[in-house]
């Protein structure tokens, strides 16, 4: 396997007898937006800050750009931008001040840097307000540009999107794939939000208390979904013989429909529809219903599939 941008090894860490992370073991590539997907609790965030040098590992390790995360890796924080949990600020300056000091403490030379950023995060109608004045939206928006201001190589991201109305969901979306598809910024997001994650994320990887579960290419999450085929019609019970007959079993809903889960009838539902029209059924509606996200999330970890 190619060197990744961002790695751990068999990373763990306990909390005396409680083992929040279990021996995760991950490799992200450059350019890649990489989802890391867990209920609240799940270790998220613990391992967000063993990648950041936060906190020290039990055991493992965890590297960024190949070289090992330890206290005295000064010079690799030049590349990295980051926010982990609640984004920290100076209550009493403005969005303005906060982002020039980050600027100096950064040593940007340009100072039309904390004017750029403030205009690419939309922040420009606060630039003036407090930092304590501003709602949850935009003080995850003062931390994003903080973590960007200086045009990073890898950014680590914990629950990006919290406190953003819908259309600040997509602004921030959009921002990111531009970021790793056009400047190949490598992108290590976590998240509860499966639908959100798999909106944005390349590969996405499941942890659940505290383990890495499954791991999956976001192209390949919709063949791992439930798919159902589902028929409304005045007479299911001889919809369902009939059916019955040409290899397809069969059951009815609560709500009255007929449910098919056959792969054969999944592939070619024009067949289904078909065979029940030349045996005179009319279909009222026939149509394919793919598992939502947050129902296989659930499925995954209630089945233990790991």
């Amino acid at each position: 396997m190619k060197e990744g941008i961002i790695r751990t090894n068999n990373l763990s860490k306990n909390y005396g007898k409680v083992k929040a992370v279990k021996e995760i073991s991950l490799n992200v590539d450059k350019g890649e937006i990489y989802g890391f997907l867990g209920l609240n609790g799940a270790g998220k965030t613990t391992t967000i800050r063993m990648l950041l040098g936060m906190i020290k590992p039990t055991t493992g390790e965890s590297y960024l750009k190949g070289e090992i995360i330890h206290a005295g890796c000064h010079e690799l924080w030049n590349s990295v931008g980051y926010l982990v949990e609640i984004p920290y600020s100076y209550p009493e300056l403005t969005v303005w001040e906060n982002l020039e000091i980050t600027r100096r403490l950064r040593f940007i030379k340009d100072p039309s840097t904390v004017d750029s950023i403030i205009e690419k995060l939309k922040l420009t109608p606060y630039k003036d307000r407090k930092a304590k004045n501003l709602s949850l939206g935009n003080s995850q928006r003062l931390g994003l540009a903080k973590a960007l201001i200086h045009n990073p190589e890898i950014l680590i991201l914990d629950e990006p999107s919290n406190g953003l109305d819908p259309a600040g969901i997509v602004e921030i979306r959009e921002l990111l794939r531009d970021l790793a598809f056009n400047k190949g910024v490598t992108i290590f997001i976590s998240s509860h939000l499966l639908g959100e994650i798999s909106r944005i994320a390349t590969r996405i990887g499941i942890i659940h208390e505290g383990k890495l579960i499954q791991e999956m290419d976001a192209k390949k999450l919709h063949q791992l979904r439930n798919r159902t085929l589902f028929i409304d019609l005045e007479d299911k019970k001889g919809a369902q013989s009939l059916l019955a007959n040409e290899g397809f079993d069969s059951t009815i809903t609560e709500e009255g429909l007929i449910e098919i889960t056959s792969e054969k009838a999944l592939i070619h539902p024009e067949d289904v529809n078909s065979n029940l029209v030349k045996a005179g059924f009319s279909p009222s509606m026939l149509k394919v219903e793919e598992e939502e996200l947050e129902s296989y999330f659930l499925r995954i970890i209630d089945k233990g599939v790991f």
